[in-house]
């Protein structure tokens, strides 16, 4: 049985000048324990097929479905992790996560089971050595891996990423690819992740979903990635199966779907505002979330 379908799913935007259609007929399944990369150009709709299945949108038509039911609005099921770690700056690794945690099993687990699996979740991203330590005494890629830890806490059935890794210089990112990979492999999660990376989306992926250009993006092709796990960066550099992967992604991007031109730009421009107010919308969203709280509380979807 699919796990999460996304049937026909078309989305606009209102302008100045009409509706923007970002996405048009979107078709994808994805099964229990898949990790699916989304790669494509800038504006091709990634991020909105992300907020759509996150529930931080709704589809003009079409819909999404996750285990038989339609996805209309954010859930603990499926656990965001942004560019932004978006950590609260004052409160510690432990406390950050321990906001999601309370969210979801404030009924369900005691106080020590809570702590128990506070812990158990950043030791799983190797955070254990600070636990107490706020975002300001951390670096960049162990605020990540706090980020991960939080949206890993919430026993969420579908992992959202959208590009976790891009902020980050290359060997933290190389190490957090490894630690994603592991962590994948030990809990069977689904992981649907953005990136601009091509090397990034054959190590982590199993299948590759490359979007056209928008407007009006849809599903290009779909590439499957027949590597054995667990997966090892170094022997399969030079993989004869991994480069033709990376060609047949590479190919799509730059022949296939090359990028505007400068000259395009003008005309371009009222789906580049379309474009912005979408990718504002998950932090509107979450804003919006937090004020309809109660003092002091955050819902579980602001806490991925």
């Amino acid at each position: 049985m699919t796990h999460l379908e996304l049937t026909g799913v078309a989305i606009d935007f209102p302008t100045s000048r009409g509706p923007f259609r970002a996405l048009d007929g979107v078709n994808l399944k994805i099964n229990q324990g898949e990790f699916v990369s989304l790669i494509g150009h800038s504006g091709c709709g990634k991020s909105t097929v992300l907020n759509l299945v996150a529930g931080l949108y709704e589809a003009t038509e079409g819909g999404v479905v996750l285990e038989g039911k339609e996805v209309r609005e954010p859930g603990p099921e499926r656990a965001v992790v942004f560019q932004n770690h978006s950590l609260l700056p004052w409160l510690s690794a432990y406390e950050n996560v321990e906001l999601a945690v309370k969210q979801v099993f404030r009924n369900t687990k005691s106080r020590a089971e809570m702590k128990e699996w506070i812990e158990h979740n950043l030791e799983l991203v190797h955070m254990s050595h600070a636990l107490h330590k706020r975002p300001d005494e951390i670096s960049g890629g162990m605020k990540q891996r706090v980020g991960i830890a939080r949206a890993l806490a919430m026993q969420p059935k579908i992992l959202l990423m959208d590009e976790p890794f891009g902020a980050l210089d290359a060997l933290t990112r190389a190490h957090l690819q490894d630690s994603l990979m592991e962590i994948q492999a030990r809990l069977n999660n689904t992981v649907i992740m953005i990136t601009h990376d091509v090397d990034e989306a054959v190590l982590l992926s199993d299948r590759i979903v490359m979007m056209t250009n928008g407007p009006a993006a849809t599903v290009g092709e779909i590439l499957d990635i027949d590597l054995e796990r667990p997966r090892n960066r170094i022997e399969l550099a030079d993989d004869v199966r991994y480069n033709h992967y990376r060609h047949e992604v590479l190919s799509f991007l730059y022949e296939k779907q090359h990028k505007p031109v400068e000259g395009d730009s003008q005309s371009a421009a009222p789906a580049q505002k379309a474009a912005k107010t979408a990718a504002d919308a998950p932090q509107l969203a979450q804003d919006m979330h937090i004020v309809k709280s109660t003092p002091g509380e955050t819902t579980a979807s602001t806490a991925a």
